[in-house]
């Protein structure tokens, strides 16, 4: 099966711009607010970049991309699982937010060739939890690292006031920093990949 380019996509060359695939799950909101933010630095340095939320995310191989960039809330010190989600629904969070998360579209990555890629992982917290030794970046992290891809970026957490509050004053223009950082630390890989 030949991947799907987004539309409008060049054809990959020696010249094509990065391409960028952020998949983001979101309960309250807060989450897709970042990796909307995530993504306009991206752009800001040149990447094409394709936003989709995980419960409308195709498998992995059927997306062209250079770099995957992947969020999602932290539950219960890691990824969500379905009782987390439920328990999310049951607080106030759109029903269909529970379908499906990143630990599973993650895991459904395995064996599809993806070993020579680049990735980075966020996640939202409270801001009480901002100190975490373990959380949904940090397992996605570790997930994707298994799976052969290149990490550019520690596990990076945004805060939110509280698990149905807004993002802290200053975290979307942090959001937005960390995704130009990301895009400037792919450029240079692949630079020198090319070069050889």
């Amino acid at each position: 099966m030949h991947p799907i380019p987004a539309p409008g996509e060049p054809e990959p060359g020696d010249h094509a711009p990065l391409r960028a695939l952020v998949v983001y799950e979101s309960m309250f909101g807060n989450t897709e607010e970042v990796a909307r933010d995530v993504t306009a630095g991206l752009v800001d340095a040149g990447v094409l970049v394709r936003l989709v939320e995980v419960t409308a995310a195709r498998p992995a191989d059927e997306y062209a991309f250079d770099l995957l960039v992947v969020g999602a809330p932290t539950h219960a010190f890691s990824l969500s699982r379905p009782s987390t989600r439920e328990d999310a629904v049951r607080k106030g969070a759109r029903s269909a937010a529970a379908t499906t998360g990143l630990r599973e579209w993650i895991g459904a990555m395995s064996g599809h060739g993806r070993q020579h890629g680049m990735a980075a992982a966020f996640d939202t917290r409270v801001t009480s939890m901002r100190r975490l030794p373990k959380a949904a970046s940090t397992r996605a992290y570790h997930l994707l690292s298994h799976l052969g891809f290149t990490m550019l970026s520690r596990p990076t957490g945004f805060l939110v006031t509280d698990i149905e509050g807004d993002l802290v004053a200053g975290e979307g223009e942090r959001a937005e920093s960390w995704g130009r950082m990301i895009a400037d630390e792919a450029g240079t890989r692949s630079a020198s990949a090319v070069r050889g």
